[in-house]
């Protein structure tokens, strides 16, 4: 499924995002695949492990062609992470809070910080240790871009065109929003994978995506 929506999308379309879904359906093999036919893969498998277990798992992806890699954001796993990919062109993101979490769901999980406050701290720590870029939602995007300046990157999920549903994401915005918001990169999966016709979608969205800028 994933060969034949990459080859309807054709030229039109760059980077792929893999994720646990594919990755765990026989998917990894693609990373290389996409690399060779001069696409750029992100791969999002968030990792969080002990020190040593993250530093293979960097070293995994470098050797499999990916672009950019995500760990979730905590000091000892960035850490790791950074210092197996030092030299290397991968792009390692660290994942501050997921745009499905809301202030009850952070408050549930324990953290005393909002938001705002925890993205802040993590954003922060993965400046501090040589991180290639954070994800976030929109809403954090401009304050993001105050810590970290105009060279890391900034990649927000959550995108829905306008009048698109928001599915399971709680924390969402346009194309145009994350832009105007200072993203670097911009995350669209089901508004392009579940559109009845993909490349049109994606057509669309890069539209907006030049129109904003």
């Amino acid at each position: 499924e994933a060969e034949r929506l990459v080859e309807s999308l054709g030229d039109t379309v760059a980077w792929y995002k893999i994720g646990f879904q594919l990755a765990l359906s026989g998917g990894l093999p693609l990373v290389g695949e996409l690399s060779r036919a001069g696409k750029r893969v992100f791969l999002d498998l968030k990792l969080l492990d002990i020190s040593n277990t993250v530093e293979k798992g960097v070293e995994s992806a470098l050797e499999l062609g990916a672009s950019m890699l995500t760990i979730h954001a905590y000091p000892h796993a960035m850490r790791a992470a950074a210092g197996a990919a030092k030299g290397s062109d991968l792009t390692l993101l660290g994942v501050t809070v997921l745009t499905s979490l809301d202030e009850a769901d952070i408050t549930a999980t324990g953290y005393r910080l909002t938001i705002p406050e925890l993205v802040a701290l993590r954003v922060s720590q993965a400046r501090d240790v040589g991180m290639g870029g954070v994800v976030a939602a929109v809403a954090e995007a401009a304050e993001i871009r105050k810590i970290v300046g105009p060279d890391m990157a900034v990649v927000t999920p959550g995108i829905r065109p306008a009048g698109s549903a928001h599915g399971d994401q709680k924390r969402v915005a346009t194309p145009a929003e994350a832009l105007g918001a200072g993203a670097s990169h911009l995350v669209v999966g089901r508004p392009i994978v579940a559109a009845g016709d993909p490349k049109a979608a994606a057509t669309a969205i890069l539209a907006e995506m030049a129109e904003a800028n």
